[in-house]
C-alpha cells in the first residue's frame, strides 16, 4: 500500500494501518470529522457527509461554492456491476414558485430512469414492479433549468423485491440520493411474485448479494388533538396505466404539507411508503403532524391507510 505524503510516496504496511485503527492513534490526526460537520477551509465551507461502504467511518467533503465532491475513494463507473445513467434538466413543471426542484418531481426522475434501465436491460415482466417505499436525500436541491446527471443500480434484492439506489448529480451543485424498493408482482393477480428469471444475472454483480427487507416501519396516527387534517381531491391526471395512484402523485401530498413548514428544506430526508393502491372514486383524507421538528404524514383512502411519510432534517 502506498500513500501519497509531503510531495513522495512512503510505503505502508497495511497490518501497520490495521493496528492503529484498532487503537485510534492514527499518527498525524489532527481534528477528527465526522457526517454532519462543516468546517471553513480556504475561505470556503466545507461539507462533510457520512457515506459508510469501504469503511464503516468513510466520509466525503463536499465544497459547494465550487461544485467539488472529495470522495477519497475509488469513484467506479460502469466497474462493479450495471450502472445506468441518464440525463434531465430541471423543468418548469419540475420547481416549487422559488424555483427547487420538487420532491414529486424528483420522484418521477427516479421512477423514469429507472424504466428506462429495465428496458435498456430488456428484463422480463418490466412492468410487472410496483414501488413499495423510497427514501430521497437532499443535500442540496437543484434549481430552475439545471442539468442533471442520474445514475442508477441495483443495490439488493428479497424474495419477492429488489431496492434501486439512484444519484442524482447537478451541474450547479444539486444533489439527491435515493434509494427505492420494487415488488415484482403477477400480473394476472396483482400478488407479489418471486424475482423474475435472470434478474441476478442483470443485476447481480451491482447488488452483490445484499439482502433487504421490505417491511413497512412507520407509525399509525394516534387522533391527538395536534394533528391536522385536510380532503385530497383526486384527479384524472394522479392515476398511471395500473389504474391506481402513482407513486409521484403521492409526493405532491407531502409538498402540499410541507409548503407551511419552510423551516424543513434542504438538508432533508423524505420517505414515503406503500401499504396499499388508491384507486379511483375513493375519498381520500390527508393527516399531518409536527413531531420534534419532523413532519409526519398519513394518507387515508376511504379510511384505509394507504400512504405514509416523514419528512426531518438531514443529520
Amino acid at each position: 500500500m502506498a500513500s501519497a505524503e509531503q510531495g513522495y510516496e512512503r510505503a505502508i504496511n497495511p497490518i501497520d494501518i490495521v493496528e492503529q485503527l484498532a487503537a485510534d492513534k492514527i499518527p498525524g490526526i489532527q481534528k477528527k470529522f465526522k457526517g454532519g460537520d462543516s468546517f471553513t477551509w480556504a475561505g470556503r465551507e466545507v461539507k462533510v457527509y457520512a457515506c459508510p461502504g469501504h469503511t464503516k467511518g468513510h466520509i466525503a467533503y463536499h465544497i459547494p461554492s465550487e461544485y467539488s465532491l472529495f470522495a477519497a475513494d475509488t469513484l467506479f463507473s460502469l466497474g462493479c456491476g450495471r450502472v445506468f445513467e441518464g440525463t434531465r434538466r430541471v423543468r418548469l413543471a419540475d420547481v416549487s414558485p422559488a424555483g427547487r426542484l420538487r420532491l414529486d418531481a424528483i420522484a418521477r426522475f427516479l421512477q423514469d430512469v429507472s424504466a428506462d434501465d429495465t428496458a435498456d436491460a430488456a428484463l422480463p415482466d418490466a412492468e410487472a414492479w410496483v414501488v413499495r417505499k423510497t427514501v430521497i436525500e437532499v443535500p442540496t436541491f437543484p434549481r430552475y433549468l439545471e442539468a442533471l446527471t442520474l445514475a442508477t443500480w441495483c443495490s439488493g434484492t428479497g424474495s419477492h423485491w429488489a431496492e434501486r439506489r439512484i444519484s442524482i448529480q447537478g451541474a450547479r451543485g444539486g444533489a439527491v440520493e435515493a434509494a427505492s424498493t420494487w415488488v415484482h408482482l403477477d400480473a394476472a393477480s396483482g400478488r407479489p411474485r418471486r424475482i423474475p428469471a435472470g434478474f441476478h444475472e442483470l443485476y447481480g454483480e451491482a447488488s452483490g448479494g445484499r439482502r433487504v427487507k421490505a417491511r413497512l416501519d412507520h407509525a399509525d396516527p394516534e387522533g391527538g388533538p395536534t394533528e391536522e387534517r385536510f380532503a385530497w381531491p383526486l384527479r384524472f391526471t394522479d392515476f398511471d396505466v395500473l389504474g391506481h395512484v402513482n407513486n409521484a402523485a403521492s409526493w405532491q401530498v407531502v409538498e402540499e404539507a410541507l409548503a407551511s413548514r419552510r423551516h424543513l428544506r434542504a438538508p432533508l430526508r423524505a420517505e414515503v411508503q406503500h401499504r396499499t393502491s388508491i384507486e379511483r372514486g375513493a375519498t381520500v383524507e390527508v393527516t399531518h403532524l409536527d413531531d420534534a421538528g419532523a413532519l409526519r404524514v398519513w394518507v387515508a383512502s376511504d379510511g384505509v391507510l394507504a400512504v405514509t411519510a416523514v419528512v426531518a432534517h438531514l443529520a
